[in-house]
């Protein structure tokens, strides 16, 4: 397994998340995303979040549930907090 690529911070899901997507699949996501595995964003948000990991801006990671309930992982450009939330909290 990969190295953290950053901290994460402060920890935060909105209601909402913690309604929908278990305990066990958030901390694997939250895993995967401080490494770098930005889960299934698109081809022009991992070039962004690559990119985020060295100019310091904020870091998106797009994940799915078992049941492929789409939930997303935002790091703060200032790395003070990570939020967990499903996309119609944004």
């Amino acid at each position: 397994m990969s190295a953290a690529k950053f901290d994460l911070c402060r920890l935060v899901a909105t209601p909402n998340a913690l309604a929908q997507v278990s305990h066990e699949e958030i901390l694997a996501s939250l895993s995967r995303h401080v490494r770098g595995d930005w889960g299934d964003c698109c081809p022009d948000d991992k070039a962004a979040n690559d990119a985020a990991l060295t100019d310091g801006t904020r870091l998106f990671s797009v994940y799915h549930t078992a049941n492929q309930t789409k939930f997303w992982i935002i790091t703060e450009a200032d790395r003070s907090v990570t939020t967990i939330l499903m996309p119609e909290d944004y």
